[in-house]
């Protein structure tokens, strides 16, 4: 298989290793980016796993809350220009109170669901590009229903949570959709993360363990390579990290003080997973003017 340059780039990104070694990894696991990065773990060769959603887009997350039911909306435009503008944040508010009074599961139903003024959200939306000139999408939705707690947070239009939380009170609950949206935790508990992961992660850690370390008896390895997957699973996983409004206890000690538990979570960030076009102004000009 060829290795691209766009590969090789995609990797560096990702990994934080080399030119030279990203295209070795590439090379020796047939292109697939996913097991290059193990690859390279295991030769201790990425600096960390730099994996991330691809924020590209512009946009807006928008909220709607009443009692225990609330749901998060991405809204999306071409530019934050647009993002800002009065005409958008009127249409991105009134698909939130949609979404949440329709019951809609996910933005396919949201779009055809009525408007409080009568209009669905599609024909808002077509309305809306028209008046702003620019594309925009209705692209997610993620709700939660009859929480016992319900906590929820947008940061900056650009990072919402959701969270029920069983037990505690409302300051806890929001305190909690707060961290969710600083930290990005990716699962409750450790006990929560696959088996799939844990055993992975034994396997990399294993064969990153140096020489000196082999040497040591079986017993004493297993503690190791246990001692250093439990803090993986404590940094991934929402109760074994440090709360940001008090990082001397972690989030499962707040939790616990207040006799409480997290039932779920959802995390949104405008953007992610959508690859952007970066526009070369000056290559575009020379172009046009048969310079380049």
């Amino acid at each position: 298989m060829d290795i691209t340059a766009t590969m090789v780039k995609e990797l560096r990104e990702r990994s934080g290793a080399g030119m030279m070694e990203c295209k070795k990894a590439l090379t020796q696991n047939d292109g697939n980016i996913d097991a290059a990065i193990e690859w390279l773990r295991k030769q201790g060769l990425a600096k960390a796993d730099k994996k991330a959603d691809r924020v590209a887009a512009e946009g807006r997350i928008v909220l709607a809350q009443e009692g225990g039911n609330g749901v998060l909306v991405e809204i999306n435009s071409e530019t934050d220009f647009v993002a800002k503008d009065e005409n958008f944040l009127k249409f991105a508010d009134e698909v939130a109170q949609t979404a949440l009074a329709s019951g809609a599961k996910d933005a396919e139903a949201l779009k055809t669901a009525k408007t409080s003024h009568g209009p669905t959200v599609e024909e808002g939306r077509q309305w809306l590009v028209a008046k702003v000139g620019e594309n925009v999408q209705v692209r997610r939705l993620v709700r939660i229903d009859h929480a016992p707690n319900l906590g929820a947070y947008v940061h900056g239009g650009r990072i919402g949570v959701l969270v029920a939380v069983e037990g505690g009170d409302a300051e806890l609950a929001r305190g909690i959709a707060m961290h969710i949206a600083a930290m990005n935790p990716q699962y409750i508990s450790p006990e929560h993360v696959p088996a799939e992961f844990v055993a992975k992660e034994k396997e990399i850690s294993l064969a990153q363990m140096s020489d000196k370390d082999r040497q040591k008896p079986a017993e004493i390895q297993e503690k190791m390579l246990a001692g250093k997957i439990r803090k993986t699973l404590n940094e991934i996983s929402l109760t074994g990290q440090p709360y940001v409004l008090d990082t001397n206890v972690s989030v499962g000690d707040a939790l616990d003080k207040a006799k409480a538990k997290v039932l779920s979570f959802h995390r949104i960030v405008v953007g992610e997973g959508i690859e952007k076009v970066v526009e070369d102004y000056a290559a575009e000009v020379m172009k046009q003017a048969g310079l380049a």
